[in-house]
């Protein structure tokens, strides 16, 4: 919901912190309002909440989140997810609400049709290694993420 955008923008701020960066957010509340719900949106975002049940008018505050964007193998030639990020506040965990997020995710790839879920984990995040494991997750071998950002991406854009 668009109301939420404030609060996962904190939580993504939260994120920043605990994964020893905490000066590296630059995006706004109006990036990631126009990130989620733009025509043609560049990603989506599940919140997990402190409220009660869903039937009832108080939604609680938002405690975790989950953003996502669709991919593509061309191995399989089908659609699949990307995790970008999955965070739940430290005083919430152990509450459930990171596995509800995880099977939110899981529930939209089966309804879809999608055959992978995907994410990257910090190799000193331990504690975040050992939950999606107890999910029957697991890391993929042989592979290394890749980034070309700054000014090595703009000389590579303008290279002729």
């Amino acid at each position: 919901m668009p109301a939420d955008v404030p609060a996962v923008l904190a939580l993504v701020r939260a994120l920043a912190a605990y994964e020893r960066e905490p000066h590296a957010v630059a995006m706004t509340a109006a990036d990631l309002h126009v990130a989620l719900f733009d025509p043609d949106p560049s990603a989506s975002c599940l919140v997990a909440t402190d409220g009660p049940a869903p039937t009832s008018t108080d939604p609680g505050s938002v405690v975790g989140f989950a953003i996502w964007h669709r991919t593509f193998s061309t191995w399989t030639g089908q659609a699949g997810m990307h995790l970008v990020d999955l965070f739940v506040q430290p005083e919430h965990r152990r509450g459930g609400h990171g596995r509800a997020l995880l099977a939110g995710l899981a529930g939209i790839c089966v309804q879809r049709g999608w055959l992978r879920l995907e994410w990257a984990v910090l190799d000193w995040n331990t504690p975040a290694q050992e939950f999606y494991r107890s999910l029957s997750a697991g890391p993929l071998t042989g592979w290394m993420t890749w980034r070309l950002d700054g000014d090595a991406l703009t000389r590579l854009a303008t290279d002729t």
